[in-house]
C-alpha cells in the first residue's frame, strides 16, 4: 500500500464504521461513555452562568444568602463534573481496551492461519508493531480521540449558544476570530496526517531492524559487524527522530497561533464589553463579561484540544488501516476438508506433484513416489534439490500447483488441517524452543500429555538422564529459543516432543546435523526408537540413517532421479553413488 493510499483512507468513513462495529458487544459501556460526555458538557457550560449570577446578583446586591446558595450550587456542579469526567475517562479507556483485545485476538488467529509464504515475505518486526503498538493506537481512538472530540464539540456548541443568548454583539466579535483558528486547525490536521503516517512507517522500520539484529547478534559479533550495524541503526534512528520532530514542529506552530487568537479575543471582549457598560448601550452588567471569559475558554480551548485529539484519531485510523489490511489478507490455507480420522495407517503417495514458491518458478517438477505404512524412507540430494519442500507440502504449509498428495488414499486437501497435522510430527534441523520449561516445550501445554507420560517417553528414547541432570530437571527454563541448551540438546528435546505426540507419520528433516558425537549417539538411539512401527521420512544427513532406510529417494533440481535401497543404489553407480562418494565416504572412513 502506498503512502498516498494510507493518507486517503486516514478518515475513510467505511474504515471508521468498521472500527466502531467492534463496540457492538459493549453497547452498555458505549452509552455510558456517550452519556458522560453529554453531562460533562452540560456541567461545563453551567459554570459561566453561575459566575455571571454571582457577580450581577450576589455581589452587586450584596446578597450573602444568594452568594452562599449559588456557591453551593456551583460546588454541586463541580462535583458532578468531576464524577462525569471520571466515568468518561474510565469507561472510554475500558471500551478502547475491550475493542483492541478482540481485534488483537482476531489478528493473532489470522496470522496463525497464514501460509508460510506470507511469513517468508513479511518482516517479523513489522508484524509485531501491528499486533502491539498499532493496537494501542486503535484503543486511543476511543479513550483519547472520538469521544473527547464529541464532548469538546458539545461544549463549543453550548458555549456559543449561551454567548449569543447573553450578548449577541460580543458573541459575533468572538466568532470573528474563529475562522483564523479553524483554518489553522485544518492546515494543522492535513500536515499531521502525513506526518503520522511517516511516524508509523519509521516505527515499524525501527522495530524490524532492532528485532532482526538482536535475533542475529551472534552473526553480528562473529563477523565484526558492530560498527556497520551501528551506522545503519544511526540512519534508521535519525529518520525515526526526524519523523517525530516534524510533528513537534507542526505543534509548535499551531498552538502559539491558537493562543494568540484566544488572547486577542479576550482583549476585544474586555474592550467592547467595558465600552458597552460605560455607554449603557446593550450591556449593563459586569457579570456577563466574566461569563464571556469562561465561555471563550469553553470555545477556544476545546478547539485547540480538538486539533490534538484529531492527531490521536488520525494515528488510530492509520494504525487501524494497517491492521485491517492484515485481517483482509487472503493468504491462508483453505481448510475446507471434512475428513477427520482418529487414526491413520501412514500410507503416503505423491502423484505428479508440481510446486513453486514463486509464480512460474517451479521447485518440484512432477514428482511421484509412494511410502507404505510403517516404512522408513530417506530422501537425499544436494542443497536446493527440493527435499524439505516435500515435507512442507505434506503438512500443507504451502499449496501445490498441481498433482495429488494422498495419506491413506485420501487427498490431504480433503482432511481438516487439524486432523491431518495431528497425525504428523516433525523434527527440524533448526529446533525452535519457547522461553519456557522443558516439560512445556515437549507437551506444548497440551493438557492431555502429563509429566509422567513425558518422563516415561524420555526413558524409552534414552534422554531422561540428560534432562534430569539439568537444574530443575523437566522444569528447567530453556530461555528464548532454547539458548540455555546446546544444539544437540535442543534436538533431543525436539525428538521427545515428536515422540510424545505419538504420530502415525514421523518426519526428520536434517535432524542429526551439526551435533556433537555424544548427542549424535543419543539422537541415533532416539531415531531408532521413534521410527519403530510408524511411517518415517528422513531428510538424510548421517550415513547410518541412510543405510537403515527401507528405500532411498534421490532428488536433483526438483526431480526424482533414483529410488532404491542403499546397496542397490551404490551398485547402480549413478547419481546417489556419486553423492555418496562425495559427501558420505569420508565420514564413514573417519
Amino acid at each position: 500500500m502506498s503512502k498516498s493510499d494510507e493518507i486517503g483512507k486516514a478518515f475513510d468513513f467505511g474504515l471508521f464504521k468498521r472500527i466502531f462495529a467492534h463496540t457492538k458487544p459493549y453497547r452498555g459501556i458505549f452509552w455510558v461513555v456517550a452519556l458522560a460526555a453529554i453531562l460533562s458538557a452540560a456541567f461545563a457550560v453551567e459554570i459561566p452562568i453561575l459566575v455571571r449570577d454571582i457577580v450581577n446578583e450576589a455581589l452587586e446586591n450584596k446578597d450573602s444568602q444568594k452568594l452562599l446558595t449559588t456557591i453551593l450550587f456551583m460546588l454541586a456542579v463541580l462535583v458532578g463534573q468531576v464524577v462525569t469526567q471520571l466515568l468518561f475517562s474510565y469507561y472510554a479507556n475500558l471500551l478502547g481496551e475491550s475493542v483492541i483485545k478482540d481485534i488483537r485476538i482476531r489478528l493473532f488467529e489470522k496470522m496463525m492461519s497464514f501460509k508460510m509464504t506470507y511469513f517468508d515475505n513479511s518482516s517479523i518486526g513489522v508484524l509485531v508493531t501491528r499486533a502491539v503498538a498499532d493496537m494501542q493506537r486503535i484503543g486511543e481512538i476511543f479513550s483519547q480521540g472520538f469521544f473527547m472530540i464529541v464532548a469538546d464539540v458539545l461544549k463549543m456548541l453550548l458555549g456559543a449558544a449561551i454567548m449569543l443568548y447573553t450578548n449577541w454583539k460580543l458573541a459575533l466579535i468572538v466568532f470573528a476570530i474563529l475562522p483564523v483558528i479553524l483554518i489553522a486547525t485544518r492546515l494543522f490536521q492535513q500536515a499531521m496526517k502525513v506526518a503520522f503516517i511517516e511516524v508509523r512507517s519509521q516505527v515499524a522500520n525501527l522495530n524490524s531492524f532492532v528485532q532482526e539484529r538482536i535475533a542475529g547478534m551472534k552473526i553480528v559479533q562473529l563477523f565484526n559487524r558492530e560498527e556497520i550495524e551501528k551506522e545503519k541503526f544511526r540512519v534508521i534512528n535519525e529518520k525515526h527522530q526526524n519523523a517525530w520532530l516534524k510533528t513537534v514542529w507542526y505543534n509548535s506552530i499551531f498552538f502559539p497561533v491558537a493562543e494568540i487568537s484566544y488572547s486577542i479575543g479576550i482583549g476585544m471582549v474586555v474592550y467592547f464589553g467595558v465600552i458597552q457598560n460605560i455607554e449603557n448601550v446593550a450591556l449593563n452588567d459586569t457579570g456577563s463579561i466574566f461569563a464571556f471569559f469562561f465561555l471563550m475558554d469553553l470555545l477556544f480551548r476545546p478547539l485547540r484540544q480538538i486539533a490534538d485529539k484529531f492527531n490521536t484519531l488520525q494515528m488510530g485510523m492509520v494504525a487501524a488501516n494497517r491492521v485491517f489490511k492484515i485481517l483482509d489478507t487472503d493468504s491462508h490455507i483453505a481448510d475446507e476438508g471434512d475428513v477427520e480420522k482418529a487414526e491413520v495407517k501412514g500410507d503416503i503417495e505423491f502423484k505428479d506433484v508440481r510446486f513453486g514458491y514463486i509464480k512460474d518458478e517451479e521447485v518440484l517438477h512432477g514428482i511421484s513416489f509412494k511410502v507404505d505404512a510403517g516404512e522408513t524412507v530417506a530422501i537425499v540430494g544436494a542443497t536446493g534439490a527440493g527435499k524439505s519442500t516435500i515435507i512442507n507440502l505434506l503438512n500443507r504449509f504451502y499449496e501445490i500447483n498441481s498433482g495429488l498428495i494422498l495419506v491413506d488414499g485420501v487427498n490431504i486437501q480433503d482432511y481438516t488441517l487439524k486432523s491431518l497435522r495431528s497425525h504428523i510430527a516433525i523434527v527440524l534441523q533448526d529446533v525452535f524452543l519457547f522461553a519456557d520449561s522443558i516439560a512445556n516445550n515437549i507437551s506444548l501445554r497440551d493438557k492431555s500429555i502429563t509429566l509422567s507420560q513425558i518422563e516415561t517417553a524420555a526413558k524409552q528414547i534414552g534422554v531422561h538422564d540428560f534432562i534430569s541432570s539439568l537444574p530443575g530437571g523437566y522444569q528447567y527454563n530453556v530461555k528464548e529459543r532454547g539458548s540455555m541448551l546446546s544444539s544437540g540438546q535442543r534436538q533431543l528435546i525436539a525428538f521427545l516432543r515428536a515422540y510424545v505426540s505419538n504420530p502415525s507419520i514421523l518426519i526428520l528433516d536434517e535432524a542429526t546435523s551439526s551435533v556433537d558425537t555424544y548427542s549424535e549417539q543419543l539422537i541415533q538411539k532416539a531415531t531408532d526408537k521413534i521410527t519403530e512401527g510408524r511411517t518415517s521420512i528422513i531428510i538424510a544427513h548421517r550415513l547410518a540413517t541412510i543405510k537403515k532406510a527401507s528405500k532411498i529417494i534421490v532428488m536433483d533440481q526438483g526431480k526424482i532421479v533414483e529410488i532404491g535401497t542403499h546397496k542397490e543404489l551404490l551398485k547402480k553407480g549413478g547419481y546417489y553413488s556419486d553423492l555418496y562418494e562425495a559427501q558420505f565416504l569420508a565420514e564413514e572412513v573417519a
